[in-house]
């Protein structure tokens, strides 16, 4: 099984796993997903963590919080002796890896993060259901989110209108802009929007000037994943320059704060696992004339105005 650099081979005998650690939220999705959250044993940061069932779990102390990025508790994890940890490799932590795997705990590295395609990240769905003995509720769960993709980007190849797409906001004196090769850009394009950087080929962020990114999104009808913000008063707080933009003043505008509680947000828990939802999100900002999903509210996003 291969996930970005890392090869993991796991031994048939030691499947499916039943006790399982994770040390960073982004995989919570997937276990919510196949409703497996009753084989966590420790999660780090759960302030990140939505999930209300993973919560309730915290609090009756069926899953312990083991620590954060800068540190996590060595000696709860081994008194729990977890089968299997669930983490992206950090390079700092290549001590603490050694020690978790000298007391015979698997380690998996995971590096989802990597993906572009968004439907490939939803596919980790099939591994979980590997390595927990739920192979079929997985393949089933997969296709169902395939589907409900592919129908969406379909309908969007028929639609006549074409939205020109802006993302993100500035930081300082920089706008950090998906990659035109990034996973961001593969959701606008296949929701049928027409993303300002969709020429370039990065996958990382693009950092740009304010007046670099004003030149280019001069017929900008829609701007995304803006972050939370009370109303466009309190953007302009941040920085009065997006007052002189065309889509500030006459285009619509979207943050992804609609499923947040405190530091946690959805969009990066169950959104990551279902790809299918955010595109329809997307694809209803985009064709607001559609009225495929007209009775069907925006799970992730919502309106700044």
């Amino acid at each position: 099984m291969t996930s970005g650099k890392f090869k993991n081979v796991i031994p048939n005998k030691n499947l499916p796993f039943k006790k399982a650690m994770l040390l960073n939220s982004s995989l919570i999705g997937f276990f919510s997903e196949l409703n497996l959250e009753n084989k966590i044993t420790g999660v780090s940061s759960p302030e990140y963590i939505f999930s209300e069932k993973i919560h309730q779990l915290i609090n009756e102390n069926k899953i312990l919080n083991i620590g954060n990025e800068q540190k996590y508790d060595i000696e709860k994890i081994l008194s729990n002796k977890p089968d299997v940890i669930f983490t992206n490799y950090v390079p700092n932590f290549a001590n603490t890896y050694e020690v978790l795997k000298s007391n015979g705990i698997e380690l998996i590295f995971l590096d989802d993060f990597m993906e572009q395609d968004p439907l490939e990240k939803s596919k980790y769905l099939l591994l979980f259901g590997k390595l927990f003995g739920k192979e079929e509720e997985a393949k089933k769960t997969y296709q169902n989110i395939e589907d409900n993709y592919k129908k969406i980007q379909t309908l969007s190849k028929k639609s006549r209108s074409n939205s020109l797409v802006l993302c993100n906001e500035m930081y300082g004196s920089q706008w950090f802009l998906p990659g035109g090769g990034s996973f961001v850009a593969r959701l606008i394009k296949d929701a049928g929007g027409d993303y300002i950087l969709k020429d370039n080929k990065e996958s990382s962020s693009v950092p740009l000037s304010f007046e670099e990114v004003f030149v280019k999104s001069e017929n900008v009808d829609y701007w995304i994943n803006i972050s939370p913000h009370k109303n466009k008063k309190e953007l302009l707080t941040m920085n009065p320059n997006y007052s002189k933009m065309k889509v500030f003043n006459s285009g619509k505008l979207y943050m992804i704060n609609n499923r947040e509680k405190d530091n946690a947000n959805d969009y990066f828990e169950s959104g990551v696992v279902r790809c299918d939802l955010v595109l329809r999100d997307y694809f209803k900002i985009f064709h607001p004339e559609d009225v495929t999903f007209q009775s069907e509210p925006l799970i992730y996003m919502k309106e700044l105005k």
